[in-house]
């Protein structure tokens, strides 16, 4: 992946399809990113999980272009897919054969059951060992074409079904996903849910030490198909250091709530704290379309003598605080108030997790900028986007508060709001500027927050006040200093090459 901001969305929910997504692309947003991680684009794309539960992980859905669309995405930029490793949907061809068939299956190997974990039983502690995204266990029923009955395992919904990925059909699936993926000229890939991947009787089956062998051996089959590795894993801060050092990239989740705190508490202590050990093979995010997760910024769930980032009454104050910032929407789209909950994300989206303050919301996306790695931007943060009440009150999944759909006249409305028109000058200044290829510095005093780059005689200086709310920003351009006082007054910069 190039060094500049890239751009993850749905190729429906903003541009209609993929050729829409090209046009907008190319149009309003030229320019404007060195890359796109389209999300599951795969047949369907509007299933059970929007898209992760793919009946076809190797079609693009008709309703949404064709692989050569993929293609024309990746002529100008670097294009990211998901393979969606943990899983696949209950309506694919391959479990429905195994339903009907059973043993007789050639896919009879690629699906896990509670048996086929735990051949001798589990007992209850076994089975509350088990590491949870969402509440109850991960189990579903299921009928066989001969009458009898087993539990599936099902890490997320009971239409997404686990893959044995240490089974010939498991790897088989995987490996065609990955072929098929490199033909259609994709250029990095993130692995969903991989940390789920190794079921293994004994262990939380989640970032076993078995988990970081599969995830390596997956990386190189990745590797020889001239893919690059994104890892997607939500745990504790050591755990994704660990991470980093086996793949290309992972995603620094831990800055997301980090930023807020810093923000809504006026602390940037524990940022600057992560800044010192974090990776710098990161992909940085504040938003997400999972939402904004805090586990990544606590204790080990395995071992509560290795504290988190921040303590758990600083985690609590964040949660509490975003509820009300967004006048309470997130607190409804959350946990058991609606269906599809992830007890460790709020659905919100950042807008509005900071009380829609354009100044610290341009400061929040400063300081992802500024911090070493490569940015993304979700299409809704792009947009300064609100909670979507509507959607969530149509659908009730709560993740769809954040995963709003939008028309070519409001995109082009605000792409026009004075905080949305300041955030892609910000975006097009971290794209152009040569100091962030360079080395980084960064310091705290109070609530100033200093993040710096320099490189080749060329600077760039973030100074950020979090309890203020108020940043200034200083450069270099061939030898001569310019600076603004707010990140509204800065300039537009020539689009990169």
């Amino acid at each position: 992946m190039r060094n500049q901001v890239q751009l993850i969305t749905y190729a429906d929910r903003l541009a209609g399809d993929m050729p829409g997504l090209s046009q907008l692309l190319d149009g309003e947003l030229a320019g404007l990113f060195g890359g796109v991680h389209v999300l599951p684009f795969f047949t369907p794309f509007d299933g059970a999980d929007a898209g992760f539960d793919p009946d076809d992980h190797t079609a693009v859905d008709p309703r949404l272009g064709t692989w050569s669309d993929v293609g024309a995405l990746s002529d100008d930029l670097d294009v990211m897919v998901d393979v969606i490793v943990n899983h696949v949907s209950a309506r694919s061809p391959q479990f429905i054969d195994w339903l009907a068939r059973g043993e007789q299956s050639p896919h009879a190997d690629m699906f896990l059951t509670l048996a086929s974990v735990f051949p001798n039983g589990a007992t209850e502690r076994d089975l509350l060992r088990l590491y949870r995204p969402r509440p109850g266990l991960p189990f579903t029923p299921v009928t066989m074409g001969d009458g009898s009955h087993r539990l599936a395992w099902t890490t997320f919904t009971s239409a997404q079904m686990d893959i044995d990925v240490t089974s010939h059909s498991g790897r088989a699936y995987l490996i065609a996903v990955l072929d098929r993926l490199a033909e259609a000229g994709a250029a990095s890939v993130r692995l969903d849910a991989v940390g789920y991947a190794v079921k293994k009787a004994g262990t939380s089956s989640f970032m076993t030490a078995d988990t970081f062998v599969f995830i390596d051996e997956l990386a190189g089959w990745c590797h020889d198909r001239g893919l690059e590795v994104l890892v997607e894993v939500h745990s504790d801060y050591q755990s994704q250091i660990e991470i980093a050092r086996k793949v290309d990239l992972v995603y620094d989740f831990a800055l997301p709530p980090l930023v807020l705190h810093g923000l809504i508490a006026g602390d940037p202590a524990p940022l600057h704290q992560w800044l010192q050990v974090r990776p710098r093979n990161c992909v940085t995010v504040l938003d997400t379309h999972d939402g904004i997760g805090v586990i990544d910024v606590g204790a080990d769930s395995e071992n509560r003598s290795r504290p988190g980032l921040l303590t758990p009454q600083q985690i609590h104050d964040l949660v509490e605080s975003m509820h009300d910032n967004s006048g309470g929407t997130s607190r409804t789209a959350t946990g058991s108030a609606a269906s599809n909950v992830d007890p460790y994300q709020v659905s919100c989206t950042y807008y509005d997790a900071l009380a829609r303050d354009d100044e610290a919301y341009l400061i929040a996306r400063a300081l992802q900028f500024f911090t070493p790695g490569i940015p993304q931007v979700y299409y809704v943060g792009l947009l300064a986007g609100s909670n979507d009440m509507d959607l969530l009150s149509r659908t009730n999944v709560d993740r769809d508060v954040n995963r709003q759909y939008y028309s070519p006249e409001e995109i082009s409305q605000n792409l026009a709001r004075p905080v949305v028109s300041a955030l892609t000058r910000l975006i097009r200044f971290r794209n152009w500027h040569s100091a962030f290829d360079g080395e980084f510095t960064s310091s705290v005093d109070g609530s100033v927050i200093v993040l710096a780059w320099n490189a080749g005689g060329e600077s760039a200086r973030l100074v950020a006040d979090v309890s203020a709310r108020t940043a200034s920003l200083a450069w270099t351009e061939s030898g001569s200093q310019h600076s603004v006082a707010s990140l509204h007054n800065l300039p537009e910069v020539p689009t990169p090459e």
